[in-house]
């Protein structure tokens, strides 16, 4: 199903979805806009006064900082929740002409770009932080009696467009064991038993490591968090759930100013063993790198000031990190059934329709081109240049620009990833091939695009 809709310039996919209440929408970006949408560019000084972090209040007047934030609250989930409401919807708007048939020039020329395929702000982009969905908020509570609820923010995308909750978990090593966590959420409460028998002691420990709470930028004791109660401190599995995602969400923490910052859609660490670059634009070289990293610097916005002041938790690297990073190596893909060994269908066991999509994926698709198989990735970066669709503007505190080169993420399991993009921009696969087409200018017919779904599916 796709949950697109770019300024009413996109017809509608059928599709058995709850209507929530911020009101998404399920279009295609196939046809011409039959009303525009304006996203009007603004300046910082122009934002609601909920729309900012609050500063204002000394670091140790936790309580007037706490009420500000409640009371900004509102406002500032309103003001989300209208821009997700002007993106996405569920309702069906036939529009005429040929939006993929125009050039880049005369879309962006007319401010015709979908709105959808923008950069998707963090629901309060110039404070940002850590923001996790409530159904795992609900079951860390649970389980641990850990409060990841933030009293300023709630997450904004509905769950019913996010990761399945808990997801699977398999490992290269023992493969003859299924979903090793047997449809649990892995914590420091069950991780013990749970991989005791299938782990070494290296692995186990780094397990452990990788469930243990460690202070964070808004989650941690001192009066500038942004948890009502003094806390514990998140986990690597708090995003990377069961070593996939529950696409918990943040902002890069290694762009300034503070409207340049990405929104992150947490990745999969899936099949990390078969990648050689770490962070969708950091380009970090191992996965040592990347988990130091994660805890020294990106739990904290990128202030090693604020990592010393809050709590940093100096990974030691010839043991803590190199443990931590021989588990991960051990994750791996879901199984597809249908892939031969060389990564590519089986003709016995594939539909025409997914062999189609197939023929268009190394063909006309040219997804190839950067999503090689066996595991759909180059292990490169690209720049997909999107920012010659459209005129740069500031949305909600993000300034929509130039995004730079994004590292090419693996397409295995890529259904169980959903939103899609770096950002998260992409509820759906149906809008990321939309994406794609218009970006790429590849011209795909609706049923070249049926048919590449298939195949996307069945990775």
């Amino acid at each position: 199903m796709s949950f697109l809709r770019s300024n009413g310039s996109v017809r509608f996919l059928a599709c058995a979805v709850i209507v929530t209440a911020v009101g998404l929408i399920v279009y295609r970006v196939e046809d011409a806009p039959a009303k525009q949408v304006p996203i009007k560019a603004i300046t910082m000084e122009q934002l609601p006064s909920g729309l900012v972090a609050a500063t204002a209040a000394p670091d140790d007047d936790f309580p007037a900082v706490m009420a500000k934030m409640k009371a900004a609250k509102p406002e500032l989930a309103k003001k989300h929740a209208d821009l997700l409401a002007a993106r996405y919807d569920l309702s069906d708007r036939p529009a005429k002409g040929k939006l993929a048939a125009m050039s880049p020039e005369e879309i962006r020329e007319k401010g015709l770009f979908p709105a959808g395929f923008l950069p998707l702000p963090h629901p309060n982009h110039p404070e940002g932080g850590m923001l996790f969905p409530k159904f795992h908020i609900d079951e860390i509570k649970k389980q641990e009696a850990r409060d990841l609820t933030r009293f300023d923010l709630d997450f904004d995308l509905p769950d019913h467009v996010l990761p399945e909750f808990p997801p699977p978990l398999f490992l290269t090593t023992r493969l003859d064991l299924g979903d090793v966590t047997k449809g649990k959420l892995v914590t420091i409460d069950n991780f013990y038993e749970l991989f005791k028998d299938c782990l070494n002691p290296k692995q186990l420990e780094g397990l452990r490591l990788l469930v243990t709470p460690f202070p964070q930028q808004q989650f941690n004791q001192t009066p500038d968090r942004r948890s009502e109660k003094p806390h514990r401190g998140v986990t690597c599995f708090d995003c990377h759930v069961n070593g996939h995602t529950n696409a918990a969400t943040h902002l890069v923490g290694d762009i300034r100013p503070q409207e340049n910052r990405h929104r992150i859609d947490t990745p999969a660490l899936r099949g990390v063993n078969v990648q050689r670059l770490f962070g969708s634009q950091r380009a970090l070289r191992s996965i040592e790198d990347f988990t130091e990293f994660e805890q020294r610097a990106a739990y904290f916005d990128g202030s090693h000031i604020d990592a010393a002041k809050k709590g940093i938790n100096p990974l030691e690297r010839g043991s803590q990190v190199h443990f931590m990073a021989e588990f991960q190596n051990l994750l791996d893909f879901p199984p597809a059934p249908k892939l031969n060994v060389y990564g590519k269908l089986d003709p016995k066991k594939a539909s025409e329709a997914e062999l189609r999509g197939q023929a268009i994926f190394f063909g006309k698709g040219q997804c190839a081109s950067c999503h090689q198989a066996p595991y759909y990735t180059d292990g490169s970066m690209h720049n997909l240049k999107a920012e010659r669709f459209f005129k740069p503007q500031l949305i909600n505190g993000r300034l929509a620009s130039i995004d730079g080169p994004i590292k090419t993420f693996p397409l295995r399991g890529i259904k169980d990833s959903p939103p899609y993009l770096h950002d998260g921009r992409l509820l759906t696969l149906e809008d990321t091939i939309e994406f794609f087409n218009l970006i790429l200018e590849l011209k795909l017919d609706a049923a070249e695009k049926k048919d590449l779904l298939e195949f996307l599916r069945a990775l």
